[in-house]
């Protein structure tokens, strides 16, 4: 059976002998660094807690920054049952198992409060199992991932809880953590530890926006200071020894990051190989997750290089799959040669601009209805309404299409795609400008 609220009890077991990432984890909002824009004062996610007015709900964020922790600050403050949850070792008998203990509390005027741990984990139909149950009212589920909820989690179960998201912890955040676990008891506060600000500012940079890893990296460092009568003294060869140099050179949670991406993108753009490998290094020297970077490249090859180059987005999806399976440092090699390839390609924004003009136009007519003709019909009634009258089958035609319209009628005419003359998309502006002579004249026949 999963694990009730007791779990999160800092009784349970020696505080002493816990890693310092426990002994510090807060017990309220107020001693919770970070995410401001949820939990500060007069904030939707703060008053929604101390209210004891939760809602089924998910946080999504990467690892490190409070998804668990409030979570149990939830358990804590909470008149309901609280049970916690994990997607790596529950499957659909223990979730039946919560649901119907869930149930019996609900009847009994009681709330349930289910947490997940990693819920994008969980397969459809285990999420599956968790619907009914959020739909009655049986359970108050809180859900954490470190992936897109719009993409791992059942749109049933999604539409059905608040999406809260979490950011990674600023480096002031993190410097304030490490200044409270030096300074309180459940921490360092009575080992009267030394440690120069500018070891901290290492440790905070190393973190990447991650607590526990500040704090575990702290805990490093002082278990290696230097001990004497008058306490334990972290030294400059200490901090050496105990950081990785790499990890300092790339401000992840800040401004740097996007600096970094932004030029990466840009040196692709302006087809300089030798600069995109250069920054792409410098992301990855500097710790960033290489899915990010491929993710990025992805995103590229659709609006900088569309159809002049269709290879590129296959180029990228592999390179994405590399990452994937092959984790770093290894796939530095799959990412550096998917920035050369679209360093060199053709290029053409057809593709976003495309979008852009279907987006503004969706703006000004957001209802236009769909043409009678190119509507379904499967029903009677659908039929007798003229749904699908006057339907032309492209296959059905020696051309294999039609001059039909099938654009609203309030945008007939209307183009997106305005194709250029880079690479293989002049193949595609000669075609669709033959197709849209065709279809004219046919117009004008008829």
């Amino acid at each position: 059976m999963p694990e009730q609220l007791p779990l999160f009890s800092p009784e349970d077991g020696n505080p002493a002998s816990q890693p310092l990432a426990a002994r510090m984890r807060p017990d309220s909002l107020d001693e919770f660094a970070g995410q401001k824009h949820l939990i500060g004062e007069g904030k939707v996610l703060r008053r929604l807690i101390s209210s004891d007015a939760i809602s089924s709900m998910i946080f999504w964020g990467p690892p490190g920054v409070g998804k668990t922790t409030l979570a149990q600050i939830i358990a804590k403050q909470t008149k309901a049952t609280f049970i916690n949850f994990s997607a790596v070792t529950s499957g659909i008998r223990e979730i039946r198992q919560v649901m119907t203990q869930a149930e019996e509390n609900r009847i009994y005027g009681m709330r349930t409060i289910v947490f997940v741990d990693e819920i994008h984990r969980f397969n459809k139909a285990q999420q599956d199992a968790f619907l009914p149950f959020v739909e009655k009212g049986s359970i108050v589920l809180i859900g954490a991932t470190t992936e897109n909820p719009s993409f791992e989690v059942n749109s049933a179960l999604l539409s059905r809880c608040k999406v809260f998201v979490l950011q990674a912890l600023s480096r002031e955040d993190i410097l304030w953590l490490l200044r409270r676990a030096l300074t309180d008891d459940r921490g360092f506060g009575r080992d009267h530890v030394t440690i120069p600000e500018r070891g901290l500012e290492a440790i905070a940079d190393f973190s990447n926006g991650d607590a526990r890893s500040a704090l575990s990296t702290l805990e490093m460092v002082v278990l290696n200071g230097e001990t004497d009568e008058h306490g334990i003294t972290v030294t400059e060869e200490t901090l050496a020894q105990c950081l990785s140099r790499k990890s300092l050179m790339y401000d992840k949670d800040g401004e740097e990051h996007y600096n970094l991406i932004s030029a990466l993108h840009k040196s692709m753009r302006n087809s300089d190989p030798d600069a995109a490998v250069y920054w792409m290094m410098r992301m990855l020297e500097g710790g960033e997750d290489p899915l990010y970077i491929a993710r990025r490249v992805l995103r590229f090859a659709a609006e900088d290089v569309g159809l002049a180059d269709p290879r590129a987005m296959e180029v990228a999806v592999a390179a994405y799959q590399a990452c994937h399976f092959i984790g770093v440092p290894e796939c530095n090699v799959h990412l550096a040669e998917a920035v050369v390839y679209m360093s060199l390609a053709s290029k053409s924004n057809a593709m976003e601009i495309a979008v852009m003009e279907a987006q503004e136009a969706i703006r000004k007519e957001p209802d236009a209805p769909v043409p009678l003709h190119i509507r379904n019909a499967p029903t009677r009634l659908m039929k007798n309404l003229d749904y699908g009258k006057g339907y032309q089958y492209a296959h059905d035609y020696a051309e294999k299409m039609t001059a039909m319209e099938c654009l609203p009628e309030e945008l007939k005419g209307r183009r997106f795609y305005h194709p250029t003359d880079q690479g293989q998309e002049s193949r595609y502006r000669e075609r669709l400008e033959q197709i849209l002579a065709w279809k004219e004249t046919k117009r004008k026949g008829e």
